[in-house]
C-alpha cells in the first residue's frame, strides 16, 4: 500500500509539470546521445588503427649496389629490434608481380614498368610491433648504407591517432558540460515540484509523515527523468550508429564494420547507470534546503 502511494505521487508529480519533465528528459537524452555516440565513433577509429597495426609496413627501398649478403645482414639486424615484428625481403620480380596485382586495369602502365624494371627496386617490408612505432623504425633504417629511401603511411597513422584523441576529449567535454546542465535542469524540476506541493507537504508533516516518506516520490521522479533520457539515448545510438560509423571509417570496405552487440549492450548499461545517477543526484540537489530533517 505504501509503495503504491509513493508510485501514485510520483506519477502525479510528472503529470503536474509535463513540459518541464520533458525538457529534463531531453537534456539527459542530448547529453548521452553525444557521449555514447562519441564512444562508438572512437571505437570505430580504434578499429581503423587496429587495421593499420595489421597492415602497415615501413618500406626500405634498396639501391642496386647493395649485395645479397648485405641485404641478409640488414634483414637479420632489423628483425632483432623490439619495435619490429617481421621483416620480409621483396625482390624486383616480386615487386613487379605485386604491381600487376595492384594495377590490373592499367596495362599501359604495367608495360612501361616491365620495360624498365629498375623503377621497382628491391625492398625490405618491415612490420612494426605497433603502428605508432613506424617513425622510430623509419629514422633508424634510413641511415643504413644502400638504403635509398624509407617510406611509411605515417601521416595516415598520425591522423587516426589524433582523431581518436579528439573524440575522447570531445566525449569528456560533453559529459562534463551537458551533464552538469542536465543535472541542474533536473534539480530545478524537482524544486518546482516541491514548491507546487508545499501545502500538501506541510499537512503531511503535521500528521507525522517523515522526511524520507515525503522525499521518495521526488527521488523517483528524478530517477524517471534520468533513466528515460538515458534509455532513449541508448536506443537511438544502438539503432542509428551504423551510418555514422561507416561514414567516418577510413577502411576500403566500411560496410564490413559492425559495432558488436556486446559492446553496445555494455555501454548502454553504463549510459542507463549514468542517467539514473544523474536523476537521483539532481533530485537530491533540488530538495536541498527545502526538505531538511
Amino acid at each position: 500500500m505504501r509503495f503504491q502511494y509513493l508510485l501514485t505521487q510520483t506519477i502525479q508529480g510528472i503529470r503536474r509539470n509535463p513540459l518541464v519533465v520533458a525538457s529534463a528528459i531531453v537534456a539527459v537524452l542530448v547529453t548521452l546521445v553525444l557521449v555514447f555516440g562519441a564512444i562508438v565513433v572512437r571505437w570505430s577509429i580504434d578499429q581503423d588503427i587496429g587495421r593499420w597495426d595489421d597492415d602497415v609496413r615501413v618500406i626500405a627501398w634498396l639501391g642496386g649496389e647493395i649485395s645479397p649478403d648485405q641485404i641478409f645482414a640488414m634483414q637479420e639486424e632489423i628483425s632483432s629490434w623490439d619495435e619490429v615484428e617481421e621483416v620480409v625481403y621483396f625482390s624486383k620480380p616480386q615487386a613487379l608481380e605485386e604491381f600487376r596485382e595492384l594495377f590490373p586495369d592499367q596495362p599501359a602502365l604495367i608495360e612501361v614498368v616491365e620495360e624498365d624494371p629498375s623503377v621497382l627496386p628491391d625492398s625490405l617490408r618491415i612490420k612494426p610491433t605497433e603502428a605508432g612505432d613506424y617513425a622510430d623504425i623509419q629514422n633508424r633504417v634510413a641511415v643504413y648504407p644502400g638504403v635509398q629511401e624509407v617510406t611509411a603511411a605515417g601521416e595516415e597513422i598520425d591522423a587516426l591517432v589524433a582523431r581518436s584523441n579528439r573524440m575522447r576529449t570531445f566525449a569528456v567535454g560533453v559529459f562534463v558540460v551537458l551533464g552538469a546542465a542536465a543535472l541542474v535542469l533536473i534539480a530545478n524540476t524537482i524544486r518546482m515540484a516541491v514548491y507546487a506541493r508545499r501545502e500538501e507537504i506541510s499537512i503531511m508533516r503535521l500528521v507525522g509523515a517523515g522526511n524520507w516518506f515525503i522525499r521518495v516520490p521526488f527521488l523517483l521522479e528524478g530517477l524517471f527523468e534520468g533513466v528515460a533520457g538515458a534509455a532513449l539515448a541508448a536506443l537511438i545510438v544502438s539503432l542509428g550508429n551504423k551510418p555514422i560509423v561507416q561514414m567516418l571509417s577510413t577502411v576500403t570496405d566500411p560496410e564490413s564494420i559492425v559495432v558488436p552487440v556486446q559492446f553496445l549492450l555494455q555501454n548502454s548499461l553504463l549510459v542507463l547507470a549514468f542517467g539514473a545517477a544523474t536523476g537521483l543526484l539532481g533530485s537530491a540537489l533540488g530538495m536541498w534546503g527545502t526538505l531538511r530533517d
